[in-house]
């Protein structure tokens, strides 16, 4: 991890962990590689997100142990079943739902403190 001289947040090398970098023209760039469309990104791993959509989403979509998900929902944040909450919650997992901006920032703060997080990202404009 890189440790910053300034006053910014502490951030992950691109080469051992996957920091989300930047979003737009419907994608995203990962740990220095684009990604065209939905993804799902782990510390170890980014994978295109088969079936996109935050209603399908189910605790089995991340392959990965982690503490907290945060669901990237497009241009604005989406509504969360209760029953999607409980789902994620039996298994040990927070969700942070935010739109894809706010999410991927998220998910980058939580990873340089170290935790166990997940991202689930729909591309934006």
């Amino acid at each position: 991890m890189t440790t910053p001289t300034d006053k910014t947040l502490p951030m992950p090398d691109p080469s051992e962990r996957q920091v989300i970098q930047s979003y737009g023209d419907g994608g995203f760039r990962v740990s220095n590689a684009r990604h065209d469309g939905a993804i799902i990104v782990t510390a170890g791993r980014t994978i295109a997100w088969a079936d996109a959509g935050i209603a399908t989403l189910a605790p089995d979509s991340i392959a990965a142990e982690i503490d907290v998900l945060v669901i990237g929902c497009g241009a604005r944040a989406a509504f969360v079943t209760p029953a999607m909450r409980e789902a994620f919650k039996r298994r040990g997992v927070a969700l942070e739902v935010a739109d894809t901006p706010a999410a991927c920032r998220t998910y980058n703060i939580l990873l340089s403190e170290g935790r166990r997080v997940a991202a689930a990202l729909l591309p934006v404009a």
